[in-house]
């Protein structure tokens, strides 16, 4: 990849004090389908289900995938110990390497309230095999968190943290907090923020982040900076807009449909994803409505594991399990087919 020479300018003249980035090979980030990794649990005890997960990454990564991210909100991850965090990132990556997969970066959700706490998560993600950060602002003290506050919490993190950041603007996770792209193209100049990904699913803002850091694409490696979209119903979207690959839920069931779409993309037949990327929206529109319950049971109902999520998240009942399989049935025959 080339280096990144936006990323890797100083912001007001801060130095890195970042010393174990460097000791370790990193994976690059490339341009495609990445997708937030479901956690599985035991069905009655709710312990860590470490063989589904093993076998969850690989199967993604076989599908083509060029990334995953554990420890996201579709991982569940407010409901896991920092042991089990751990746990879950060093699975992932060693089922990855073990099934040949030794390109597939990990990324980590790593974001805590406190300064002090998501650097020590990051640090404690980089000794499990996690690779780069995926943070969300702070969101507690809604009050609070304007955007003095935020520059702080980012770029103080990025001073410490041995992951490279990539941030998150989520606003319906976070008391509705919207990063505009002035804002994250302001924090883009840290050379320890690499990426941003957009589950707001704005694609202006998508484009003009992109533009102004001359992101990575299917067509160009740029400086590297990644802009990601956040949901697979803007797939072709986001690679319109000169993003450089999706961040996708919907990718845990449907993975070949996504990486399909955004392929016939880069490959300039236009026509032929918008066509593909109907399908998919419709489909992933189901398993949004349906969160992770609902994905859930829709690996369960076509793949043959996937169970329920830990309490106090419900498990659906039968008649909602087939509704779901019933409400992707259309993607899936595409997803088979593939």
């Amino acid at each position: 990849m080339t280096p990144n020479a936006f990323v890797n300018g100083d912001v007001d003249g801060a130095e890195s004090n970042i010393a174990s980035a460097s000791e370790r090979s990193r994976r690059p980030l490339r341009d495609g389908i990445y997708s937030p990794t479901m956690t599985f649990f035991d069905p009655e005890t709710e312990d860590l289900d470490i063989p589904s997960i093993r076998r969850h990454a690989v199967r993604l990564a076989e599908a083509g995938l060029v990334g995953l991210v554990t420890m996201g909100s579709n991982g569940e991850a407010v409901h896991l110990t920092r042991d089990e965090k751990k746990a879950v990132t060093r699975a992932t990556r060693e089922a990855l390497d073990e099934a040949g997969f030794t390109n597939v970066p990990v990324i980590v959700g790593t974001s805590e309230q406190s300064i002090r706490g998501t650097i020590d998560l990051c640090k404690e993600q980089y000794e499990a095999g996690g690779e780069y950060a995926l943070l969300v602002p702070p969101s507690y003290y809604r009050y609070a968190m304007d955007e003095a506050a935020l520059y702080e919490y980012f770029t103080a993190v990025a001073e410490e943290s041995p992951l490279p950041l990539i941030l998150y603007n989520y606003p319906g996770a976070v008391a509705g907090i919207d990063m505009d792209s002035d804002f994250i193209i302001k924090l883009a100049k840290h050379k320890n923020i690499v990426g941003t990904k957009f589950t707001c699913g704005n694609t202006g803002k998508l484009t003009r982040v992109a533009l102004a850091t001359n992101a990575l694409t299917s067509k160009s490696e740029g400086s590297g900076y990644m802009a990601f979209g956040g949901m697979a119903d803007f797939t072709a979207q986001t690679a319109a807009s000169g993003g450089s690959g999706i961040i996708a839920g919907g990718a845990n069931v449907i993975p070949k449909t996504c990486v399909k779409v955004w392929n016939l993309w880069a490959e300039g037949k236009y026509e032929e994803a918008l066509a593909l990327q109907k399908v998919l929206s419709k489909g992933d529109w189901v398993l949004t409505k349906a969160a992770i319950p609902g994905t859930k049971s829709a690996i369960q109902s076509y793949y043959g594991y996937g169970g329920y999520p830990r309490r106090p998240l419900k498990k659906l009942s039968q008649e909602q399990v087939d509704s779901v399989a019933e409400g992707i049935r259309e993607v899936m025959e595409v997803e088979k087919s593939l």
